[in-house]
């Protein structure tokens, strides 16, 4: 059965009961600030531990029904803002011909890494319909989950970036020192190109495919964005992502409605390139402040982030304190949805987590004239 053209019309009936984090997307008015985690579908709750008893990693992530169970359960566990998909940035490399598998004590790898302008060729985009060898089963995990859902909290869809991606299938894995993905850009370019030009074409197709699900907003991970200098990055990076942000809101139905959120770790000297490429919201490291980017370029998109998750490592009174400075730092008024400056950790106690959740909707009212302040 596809699961799209079954659930989505009822779906779509669903008005939300939070809108938060897409009214903060659009800087329009709060109540208080929204806050989801990013990994919050994952390995530190015991909910997540317990399905995975029964299935292997990547089973998961392509069995709608259970990827949509994974992702309600910080919903329930936490009270968050916004159910992100449980899925993987690397399916999309697999579904255009890669061998990926998965060392349970390393992550997700590919066996054969790309060597050649022959591997390059040989990579097809990928088939966002197809079950069997292509991606249909994210579409049908979100449209499953915002039926499940009914209206709860928006459902946030997401893709690696063109670069990003290219990284770790030139890699294989995760990189140590980049050697591999350096050498190409800067040994055989237009083979960078002609494999960033590919990627940029799938996670467009991606992405469309996930927003005329339903999902209410969707994320690009930038991941390795930082490794590169400000010249590569806007080059071999940022450009790319442009590319795929103008693909979807051409392309996409609701592309335009959608907000479009971009988180690209270690980028701080591309602050105004990132503000003009066409995201709504920038999400923040934990290495600047968060006051800073928005002096810089709040005015124009609105900002994520951007606690250190290592805070959540450490005392209950620790991870207020260092909440309500996010919070100052940011400031008064909308355009703020509350994060992590990374991936929640495999280890952090959950009640630190709900912790973190609790901390943000007490001690932001008053950043929004709807509180007062302890």
């Amino acid at each position: 059965m596809n699961l799209t053209e079954d659930v989505l019309p009822r779906t779509l009936q669903h008005r939300l009961e939070n809108d938060l984090i897409l009214r903060a997307a659009r800087r329009q008015p709060v109540e208080r600030t929204p806050v989801w985690i990013m990994r919050q579908a994952g390995r530190y709750l015991p909910e997540y531990q317990k399905v995975r008893t029964h299935v292997d990693f990547l089973t998961l992530c392509k069995t709608p029904e259970l990827a949509s169970e994974v992702t309600i359960q910080p919903v329930d566990r936490l009270g968050v803002d916004a159910a992100i998909i449980f899925s993987d940035i690397l399916v999309v490399p697999e579904a255009m011909g890669m061998n990926l598998a998965v060392d349970e004590s390393k992550g997700p790898f590919f066996q054969s890494p790309l060597r050649s302008s022959a591997d390059i060729e040989r990579l097809h985009l990928p088939n966002v319909e197809s079950i069997h060898g292509g991606l249909r089963f994210v579409p049908d995990a979100i449209s499953l989950t915002k039926r499940n859902l009914q209206g709860r909290v928006p459902v946030i869809g997401f893709a690696g970036s063109p670069w990003t991606l290219a990284v770790y299938m030139i890699e294989g894995q995760t990189p140590a020192t980049f050697r591999a993905s350096k050498e190409l850009i800067y040994n055989r370019p237009i083979d960078a190109y002609r494999l960033l030009e590919k990627l940029s074409q799938s996670v467009a197709l991606f992405l469309t495919a996930q927003i005329e699900a339903g999902a209410d907003l969707v994320q690009i991970f930038d991941t390795w964005g930082g490794i590169l200098s400000p010249v590569a990055f806007r080059e071999f990076s940022l450009r790319f992502i442009r590319d795929v942000i103008q693909r979807v809101r051409e392309s996409s139905k609701r592309g335009d409605e959608t907000p479009i959120i971009l988180f690209a770790k270690g980028v701080h000297h591309s602050f105004e390139e990132i503000a003009n490429s066409g995201i709504d919201v920038f999400s923040v490291d934990w290495t600047i402040d968060l006051g800073h980017v928005r002096a810089s370029i709040g005015s124009r998109i609105a900002l994520q982030g951007n606690l250190d998750p290592m805070v959540l490592h450490t005392s209950p009174e620790v991870i207020v304190a260092e909440v309500e400075k996010v919070l100052r730092s940011f400031g008064k008024g909308s355009g703020h949805i509350f994060n992590l400056g990374h991936g929640i950790l495999p280890d952090t106690p959950v009640e630190h987590a709900k912790l973190l959740v609790d901390a943000v909707k007490e001690e932001s009212r008053i950043f929004h004239g709807t509180g007062v302040h302890s």
